[in-house]
């Protein structure tokens, strides 16, 4: 694991190198900020809401990769003054889906920080976040002395067609996508890195009925006290060293969790499968998003 872990951030410096700095504010960091790290392509629609929840939940900068977006995304993200981007038009699955990449720059600029890794369309819920901000959660895992905080990817849907439902910029997608699957989740030990495996949800229901084990990984740890020694595994499913994939109860207790309420079903996801399946960058199994598309029609709903 050790050798795994080296060869890792090995690999995110060699292709951090691709990464070309747009707006680099990183001299603002203060030693207590919250660094979120994402990255994004043709996000615009999103990104006032997202910026602003995260700003809200008490996150202090930004650091984003723009992986080559038309729509605009690159300048609005550059003339944010809590915003350091950086952009690539190299490929993302040869990026091994921009882990490396997040690898790299968390490498450079987080090291001792805590840190949100979240895609445009996840938003961290946790005990008290109503009331408490992010600091409060990450004084107290100080205090316990836990690196890493884990959640559940919790699908969120429209009641009805996903076309009958217009997502307006700057909207609180959760004004629409207010519903979720309350059971149907399987749960299951890794085998190799000693995280949890969660699958399930209307993914699971819709898309995967037939074949649930090809169901998205519904298993993050988008919290974590940053060192420059760790790395991301895959996506943000699993890190190295594997203790800080041990972020539950085995012995019939209770650990603190969250969940990232995912906004992935507004609507415009027909056109943004369709694009995927065109592009064959977004994920390790390219037939995912084929059979997003497959089983898609302008009459969606989950």
């Amino acid at each position: 694991m050790r050798w795994a872990r080296k060869r890792l951030r090995f690999r995110a410096r060699r292709v951090g190198r691709k990464l070309t700095p747009v707006a680099d504010r990183t001299s603002n960091l203060q030693p207590d900020d919250i660094i979120l790290f994402s990255v994004m392509r043709d996000e615009n629609l999103r990104l006032p809401y997202f910026l602003q929840y995260y700003r809200d939940l008490g996150v202090s900068h930004f650091c984003i990769v723009d992986n080559d977006s038309t729509d605009g995304s690159a300048d609005y993200l550059a003339g944010q003054p809590d915003v350091s981007l950086w952009h690539t038009g190299a490929s993302y699955k040869a990026a091994r889906y921009g882990v490396d990449w997040l690898n790299d720059l968390q490498s450079r600029y987080a090291h001792g920080h805590w840190c949100v890794v979240v895609d445009a369309d996840e938003f961290l819920i946790y005990p008290f976040c109503d009331t408490r901000p992010l600091h409060a959660l990450t004084d107290w895992l100080d205090s316990c002395e836990i690196k890493s905080f884990s959640t559940m990817l919790l699908d969120m849907y429209p009641k009805g067609r996903l076309v009958d439902h217009s997502y307006q910029r700057g909207q609180n997608p959760m004004d629409i996508t207010g519903w979720f699957d309350s059971g149907n989740y399987t749960v299951r030990p890794g085998p190799i890195y000693g995280n949890l495996w969660i699958q399930g949800g209307p993914r699971s229901r819709v898309f995967f009925d037939n074949q649930p084990r090809r169901a998205p990984a519904l298993n993050k740890i988008p919290l974590v006290k940053w060192d420059r020694r760790y790395a991301y595994v895959n996506s943000t499913h699993m890190l190295l060293p594997s203790a800080l994939n041990r972020v539950y109860d085995s012995a019939g207790g209770e650990k603190a969790s969250g969940i990232l309420l995912h906004a992935k079903f507004l609507d415009n996801f027909t056109a943004k499968a369709a694009e995927e399946v065109v592009r064959n960058q977004h994920h390790a199994d390219p037939d995912q998003y084929r059979t997003y598309v497959n089983e898609m029609s302008g009459d969606l709903q989950l």
